[in-house]
């Protein structure tokens, strides 16, 4: 008896739906007003960046040099460091050899500094012609702020790696 009660409410729903579906509704159809609007936007024509300030140039040239030089260094430390990380790999976290180990990881990221201020000041840079809409010679200056953020990225994969070697890390 109990179940007679529970399914009754349930069928009392079903005839106002079926009523309000037999109606007919508005049409979907697109009215005529509808298209007036249908029209393409104007072209927004927007000049391509013109050649790099005759300015900038030299500061890029520096910045370029010293990415170089960053890369050189830290190519010249990179070996003595994965030396002293090698000789170090099983000694305890705060020997002899960890402590040299650490401080060749400290030359080694001293070594590349060059290259990130560079990176630094070219992002700066890049930062302010675009805020200010200058965008004459934004090609160039992404270009060599693009190589040079590679070469970080690499120096970080090695640094990461020298220091995943070392206990305690």
């Amino acid at each position: 008896m109990k179940r007679a009660f529970l399914f009754a409410p349930l069928l009392l729903p079903l005839p106002a739906c079926a009523a309000t579906q037999a109606n007919d509704g508005p049409s979907l159809a697109k009215r005529a007003i509808e298209g007036r609007f249908d029209v393409a936007p104007p072209a927004v024509v927007v000049a391509p960046p013109g050649p790099l300030p005759t300015d900038l140039a030299g500061r890029l040239q520096r910045w370029e040099s010293d990415g170089a030089a960053g890369q050189q260094a830290f190519a010249a430390e990179r070996s003595a460091t994965a030396s002293a990380v090698s000789a170090a790999a099983g000694a305890p976290v705060a020997s002899e050899r960890w402590v040299v180990a650490q401080q060749a990881i400290s030359r080694l990221t001293a070594a590349r500094a060059p290259l990130t201020a560079a990176l630094a000041d070219i992002d700066r840079l890049y930062l302010e012609r675009s805020v200010d809409e200058q965008i004459d010679g934004l090609p160039d200056i992404y270009a060599l702020r693009d190589r040079l953020a590679d070469l970080a990225s690499t120096q970080d994969a090695v640094l990461e790696a020298l220091n995943a070697q070392l206990p305690g890390q």
